[in-house]
């Protein structure tokens, strides 16, 4: 499977941690979109696209997000989990798409950082020249 495509979108405001989102098409036929580009403590990295999960009410089975007290729908009390697994902030989203091998989501990864670094210098070519 071969990138043919990535498409970078910066974010206003580069003292954030999210420095941009992306696009990444594979083999001109299938493309993943939102992929963020993030600034951690040493260096930039990845975070594949993600949604927040989802529990149904017992009384109304409205889906309500993850860590939710009350049902939207309702206003039923929904039952705390007690599962230390729940409490975790990542447990809370679920990726949508992700790399399955190590080796590719290297890949992936050198590829994206690779394009930000280039629209990143070009646009700041570009401001200098304006």
């Amino acid at each position: 499977m071969e990138i043919t495509e990535i498409r970078v979108f910066p974010k206003e405001g580069q003292d954030k941690k999210l420095k941009a989102y992306t696009t990444v098409t594979f083999d001109n036929a299938f493309v993943v979109r939102n992929i963020k580009v993030i600034q951690g403590a040493s260096n930039l990295f990845i975070a594949m696209p993600s949604r927040k999960m989802k529990h149904s009410c017992s009384k109304c089975n409205f889906k309500n997000e993850t860590g939710s007290k009350f049902c939207n729908q309702c206003g039923a009390q929904l039952p705390v989990s007690s599962s230390p697994v729940t409490s975790d902030a990542k447990a809370e989203h679920r990726d949508i798409a992700h790399p399955i091998t190590q080796e590719f989501r290297e890949y992936l990864q050198s590829r994206i950082l690779e394009a930000y670094e280039k629209e990143v210098s070009s646009s700041s070519l570009a401001s200098e020249e304006s």
